[in-house]
């Protein structure tokens, strides 16, 4: 009888030793599903599950195929700057942990940092999302953070809190038996045990993919564009903030003396969409599958990996990413919509086609140098006419590869203006 081969192992951790690993950059985190979409509320009920011994789901991890000891593009604080492991189910779990473990902020749906605050009542082993009455409360602690990134021993902090509530009201021997011992059990919550199923490095995207889709209870899948953000927080972790910000910005009515600003009336972008521009523009791709093992490095001839392709190819993501995201031509390429009649987001019908035409515009700007005002007289028409056709509603990224091809061939500024005018007329007339 042949013996049953699976692509994971299960390894036990207890959450002392994920938070090291963590720390020490070992398993990358954030990572896929970035932002924090949990509610306080919700990370309250994980820790009064696990302070009641109840379980809360294993961990999914991905074996990073990165040759070890690689360096990411940039800096980085962390002493193994490439993960040894990726998180592909659990992520929120983990975030929650590590950010009231170790007192840090989350960043939420709209790219605003904000701490996670959870009280505790020693006296009932009661959780609770702080508030204002909480704070003022001796019998609750406000923020369990503070318990663990104190650095007290669990006796120093037993003490401590039982003289402080001492002073408010007389404790009977009783009381002070059981707030100690429930200080202890929360105390000891570093000691929780976890289980993770690590898959193994040689299984692709694509399998690791329809894996989360599979054991994923709430029906969420991955896309490419999340395996390649992913590839941005393991090997350049600082370009993934730039997006990160820009869209975070984008998001804000900025200051009369802030500076310039990516906000706008017509869209707020997310990481990825932004993405796909800097995709487009330095890899002239509109499918992002093939570019994922562009940037892992990979050979598509022989199929080997190597460090060398790697950051060769991370360079062109660098050098087109800074281009998608100049304020300049950001707001320039929004005048081209404003010029075609476009007055706000509530007139866009298709992001997709308002991105494809971004990165068409930075193709005219960058690299064929066509005049500003005839540029943007062409892009503005080319929105309207991919907004009238319905160009990009299905399979937009088959059809942007068509677009991009057609690019390839184009030699200067009027070879480029004269495709795009073709296209339009062709379809326009049909």
């Amino acid at each position: 009888m042949s013996e049953l081969k699976t692509c994971f192992k299960r390894v036990d951790y207890d959450l002392a030793g994920l938070l090291h690993y963590i720390d020490i950059g070992d398993i990358g985190l954030p990572d896929i599903q970035r932002p924090f979409v949990w509610s306080n509320a919700k990370v309250r009920d994980l820790f009064d599950s696990m302070y009641r011994g109840f379980p809360v789901g294993y961990l999914l991890f991905w074996a990073n195929q990165a040759v070890q000891g690689v360096k990411q593009i940039g800096t980085s604080e962390k002493p193994h700057h490439v993960p040894s492991l990726l998180i592909v189910d659990g992520q929120q779990r983990l975030t929650s942990l590590y950010a009231v473990f170790r007192g840090k902020t989350v960043l939420d749906e709209d790219y605003q940092e904000r701490q996670i605050e959870i009280a505790f009542r020693p006296r009932d082993s009661k959780f609770d999302v702080a508030d204002a009455a909480i704070r003022r409360d001796p019998e609750w602690i406000s923020n369990i953070s503070e318990i663990w990134a104190s650095g007290k021993s669990s006796r120093k902090l037993v003490n401590d809190f039982i003289n402080r509530l001492s002073e408010k009201a007389q404790l009977t021997d009783d009381e002070e038996e059981a707030i100690a011992h429930n200080l202890d059990r929360l105390f000891d919550l570093q000691k929780f045990p976890f289980t993770a199923l690590e898959i193994a490095p040689t299984v692709d995207e694509e399998q690791v993919a329809d894996i989360f889709v599979r054991i994923n209870s709430e029906g969420v899948k991955l896309k490419q564009a999340d395996f390649i953000l992913t590839l941005l927080s393991v090997f350049w972790d600082e370009g993934r903030k730039a997006l990160e910000d820009f869209c975070r910005q984008s998001r804000k009515v900025p200051h009369q003396a802030g500076g310039a600003s990516p906000f706008n009336y017509f869209i707020q972008p997310d990481p990825d969409q932004l993405l796909r521009v800097s995709i487009a523009l330095g890899f002239g791709r509109g499918r992002l599958k093939s570019v994922y093992q562009v940037l892992r490095g990979k050979n598509m001839d022989t199929g080997e990996f190597s460090v060398e392709r790697r950051e060769a190819q991370f360079k062109v993501l660098q050098e087109a990413q800074s281009e998608v995201l100049n304020i300049t031509s950001w707001h320039q390429f929004l005048s081209s919509l404003v010029g075609a009649g476009f007055r706000g987001g509530e007139m866009i019908s298709s992001q997709s086609a308002l991105l494809y035409a971004y990165a068409f515009y930075l193709i005219g700007r960058n690299r064929f140098n066509v005049v500003e005002h005839v540029l943007q007289r062409l892009i503005g028409r080319w929105f309207f006419f991919s907004t009238l056709t319905g160009r990009y509603s299905s399979s937009p990224e088959t059809v942007m590869d068509g677009d991009l091809n057609r690019v390839l061939v184009v030699k200067n500024g009027d070879g480029f203006t004269k495709m795009l005018e073709d296209i339009m007329a062709s379809e326009l007339t049909n």
